[in-house]
């Protein structure tokens, strides 16, 4: 497999991508009003008129979850670049001429993934900075220390997010394998966001220990054996002859 080919792919979908609006707003300002809104609600209810703060313990349980959503968004954002990358060749026609090139199955794929992933990592851990800082300036008084950064954050960020990236990008190809209309593929590309949301809302209610530094490890472990999963069913799905006769 030879990487410049599929750096070129990569190119060619970077300049399609910076073209269309919805997917730069999609890239830039989900990632962007999470790391404002966040710190913004921590805010709000340490300085509210006639409200308890919250507590240095409850701080400790909110702070790790809210981590965790960038996992969430990781798994989201993905979708809208996954699926024009791909339903947008097929309504484009423009598939095939992509095919005919001498390029191999696996560095279009790989072409297509690295176009797919690059730009959500960019954008979220850009986001994550803004989210640390801000979130440090409203809780230190609280926790009376600094708690970003943090081991758990860094799993999260640089093993759970990048992963959770794959898993959506790969089960986007997927889908846009099976449908021919970029919306339904976007609408069906967030099904994979369900059982992050459900750690998630077990991360804030204290079920799930998101703060301990296991947990983002063992998450991310599954993710890997998903992603892995997936990456079968993708080799299987993105082959020459099959989109050609399928993928109409």
């Amino acid at each position: 497999m030879r990487l410049s080919q599929a750096w070129i792919v990569a190119a060619k979908d970077f300049a399609t991508f910076t073209k269309k609006k919805n997917i730069v707003y999609t890239v830039l300002i989900i990632p962007l009003v999470i790391a404002v809104a966040l710190p913004g609600v921590i805010f709000y209810v340490q300085h509210r008129p006639n409200g308890a703060a919250v507590s240095a313990a409850e701080l400790t349980t909110l702070l790790p979850a809210f981590v965790f959503f960038y996992v969430i968004i990781a798994g989201f954002v993905p979708t809208t670049i996954a699926s024009y990358s791909l339903v947008g060749e097929k309504l484009e026609k423009s598939i095939e001429p992509l095919l005919a090139t001498p390029t191999t199955d696996g560095e279009i794929l790989l072409g297509k993934g690295i176009a797919a992933f690059i730009p959500p990592m960019m954008a979220i851990l850009g986001s994550s900075v803004l989210f640390m800082g801000l979130m440090d300036t409203f809780t230190h008084a609280a926790l009376g220390y600094y708690y970003f950064p943090n081991w758990d954050a860094a799993a999260m960020l640089f093993v759970a997010v990048p992963l959770a990236v794959v898993m959506s990008v790969e089960w986007n190809v997927f889908v846009s394998s099976r449908v021919s209309d970029v919306r339904i593929s976007q609408q069906l590309g967030t099904i994979v966001i369900l059982p992050l949301a459900g750690l998630y809302v077990g991360g804030e209610v204290g079920i799930v220990p998101l703060g301990a530094l296991s947990t983002p490890l063992y998450i991310a472990g599954a993710l890997a054996v998903v992603d892995l999963l997936l990456l079968s069913v993708v080799r299987e799905t993105f082959q020459r002859d099959v989109i050609l006769t399928k993928w109409r």
